[in-house]
């Protein structure tokens, strides 16, 4: 959890640009969940859409390993204050999985939900656009089970509390519902570049 009186270290010159108010850098990969690690069989694993409680597609892992696969590198941000720079990811993008279920977003929110029943909102607007996939692999290989893999949900541009681990399914809801940390007093947005930590920020 993140902690207000948490002031970091200062950046060297050549970062400060690329690090949001109130970050440091870091280059580890810091693991921080709320509980036990699942434990996902590929076997069982569905990756499903839903429009409220409506499922609209579901993915088998062998189905949704064969749809197109995006890379992206850049820089992530933790509401706990690390920034770590030039990670790499590959999975599908959120514009593919729609695509390929046939259907546009149905409504303007999103619920990513995840095998240990997390939650976190994200608009669907920070979804589309090639801002937002399902990845399956960091740094070339699979993503390890403490950074949320077989598959977590990767939305950069937000603090890293919304790329929910172990992600199995969006639901779209008609309005902008709280998930787990944001109903805990985190912000329903949370912009690194707007330090939104906490509600009221």
């Amino acid at each position: 959890m993140a902690t207000r009186g948490f002031t970091g270290r200062r950046p060297p010159e050549a970062t400060r640009d690329r690090l949001p108010p109130g970050q440091y850098l870091t280059e580890d990969f810091p693991v921080l969940q709320l509980g036990p690690t699942p434990r996902v069989d590929l076997a069982t694993w569905r990756f499903t859409l839903r429009d409220g409680a409506k499922p609209l597609k579901s993915w088998s892992w062998e189905a949704f390993e064969a749809l197109p696969r995006t890379t992206w590198q850049g820089d992530i941000h933790c509401v706990t204050k690390w920034s770590k720079f030039d990670t790499a990811w590959e999975g599908v993008t959120v514009d593919d999985i729609l695509a390929d279920a046939g259907i546009a977003a149905p409504t303007e929110f999103a619920l990513a939900e995840g095998y240990d029943d997390y939650t976190t909102n994200v608009p669907a607007a920070d979804l589309l656009g090639g801002r937002a996939m399902v990845a399956t692999r960091y740094a070339g290989a699979p993503i390890p089970p403490d950074h949320g893999g077989p598959a977590r949900l990767l939305v950069p541009h937000l603090y890293f509390w919304k790329s929910a681990k172990w992600v199995n399914g969006l639901r779209f809801t008609k309005k902008d519902e709280a998930g787990f940390w944001e109903l805990r007093g985190y912000h329903m947005y949370g912009d690194p570049w707007r330090e939104q930590r906490f509600t009221g920020d």
